[in-house]
């Protein structure tokens, strides 16, 4: 039996800390935030900010800590990049791939260097601006503190730059060229240097334009572009010589064009594992985990299945009391994770959440069908 850490108590890790548990470990879960959902699910949970470096090195020799695993959100893994720092734990990059990564404006100079396409970068003093124009934190997630400028709304430029700043950490900002097309993710598992299986999921955002909240499995991506998406991640990882585990790519294609918008090692939130186990057989979040532990991913590609599947987080444009959700077509739910009760005040997306809904459909057309609907938000009315 070993002790572990998972940095995270967010519900979104619950398949992870499911997977320590089944494995026979001891595990602990660390966050400040006594109402989240593993906080309370979990046997030990210890509420401490997981940030405070210090605190947080001593809990683990405290505890005697043998292996540390990073939830579903950025600082997460940081954190555990930064506990890392004299090489004991497994399955984490060095702090440098890591701020690379995480750092918007770091990884567009590591991109641009090595011929990566990713969206043009701009000064605040540069005169030769692309419109439309994102300004965004370097090193927020979510889409917080991120804003869309258009030309005739260049005089917002400098408001825009600091709504970016007062959600970063750091209090510094990134202006680019506004892509626009499809947002899909690439989500791979590398060994040895090489992808050895990955997903096509296309994105959606209903409510909130910088938030993903509707998203499915695509199995028929075209081939050829998905070789030149590997191609793209495979140098990736050959320059920053990532150990194995996930990467995760979110990218805009339009055409025959494509461009990488943010790449992270930790697991996607919202329950993205959820969605690729329900859809292929794939268990996520075992193979996500595994590195950490030390321990290698043995696939079993002859137990994959493909289902049809949905993934839809259901949020709300803006702040009111939620009281109840009133289908308005019969679908078949597979699972529903309520994040909020009857009477909860729930803040607008990106802070706040009702629940993670999945949705199995019989075929590929009855899914579309459904994944249409609730792409116009006429799935279900919030009461």
């Amino acid at each position: 039996m070993h002790r572990i850490l998972l940095l995270d108590t967010n519900v979104s890790s619950l398949p992870i800390y499911n997977f320590l548990i089944k494995e026979n470990n001891e595990v602990f879960v660390i966050g400040g935030n006594p109402s989240d959902f593993l906080a309370k699910y979990a046997k030990n949970y210890v509420n401490l900010d997981y940030s405070k470096i210090d605190q947080t090195r001593a809990l683990i020799d405290s505890l005697k800590i043998d292996f540390i695993v990073p939830g579903c959100n950025d600082l997460s893994y940081q954190i555990c990049s930064d506990l890392n720092s004299n090489g004991k734990f497994k399955g984490l990059d060095n702090h440098e791939v890591t701020e690379t990564i995480n750092n918007k404006e770091k990884f567009r100079d590591f991109s641009f260097k090595l011929g990566l396409p990713v969206p043009k970068v701009f000064s605040n003093a540069g005169v030769n601006y692309l419109w439309p124009l994102i300004v965004k934190p370097v090193d927020a997630y979510s889409g917080r503190g991120t804003t869309i400028l258009h030309e005739y709304e260049k005089r917002n430029l400098k408001a825009a730059i600091q709504h970016a700043k007062n959600f970063s950490r750091s209090k510094t900002h990134i202006i680019e060229e506004y892509v626009e097309g499809q947002l899909f993710s690439h989500s791979a598992f590398i060994s040895d240097g090489k992808i050895i299986l990955d997903f096509i999921v296309e994105e959606h955002s209903t409510v909130n334009p910088f938030v993903v909240d509707t998203s499915m499995v695509v199995f028929d991506f075209s081939p050829g572009f998905l070789t030149r998406i590997r191609k793209a991640i495979s140098l990736m990882i050959k320059e920053m010589d990532l150990i194995d585990g996930l990467i995760h790519t979110q990218f805009i294609k339009n055409a025959e064009s494509f461009w990488i918008i943010e790449v992270t090692r930790r697991c996607p939130g919202d329950l993205y594992s959820i969605l690729i186990e329900l859809s292929t057989g794939v268990p996520y979040a075992e193979y996500y985990a595994k590195p950490f532990l030390n321990q290698h991913i043995n696939l079993n590609i002859a137990s994959t299945t493909q289902s049809h599947i949905m993934r839809h987080t259901i949020s709300q444009p803006l702040e009111r009391l939620f009281t109840s959700l009133k289908f308005n077509l019969p679908v078949q739910i597979v699972k529903l994770v309520n994040i909020s009760l009857a009477g909860d005040r729930v803040k607008a997306s990106p802070f706040g959440r009702i629940a993670l809904l999945f949705v199995k459909a019989n075929s590929a057309s009855e899914l579309a069908y459904v994944y249409e609907q609730t792409l116009r938000r006429k799935l279900y009315d919030i009461l």
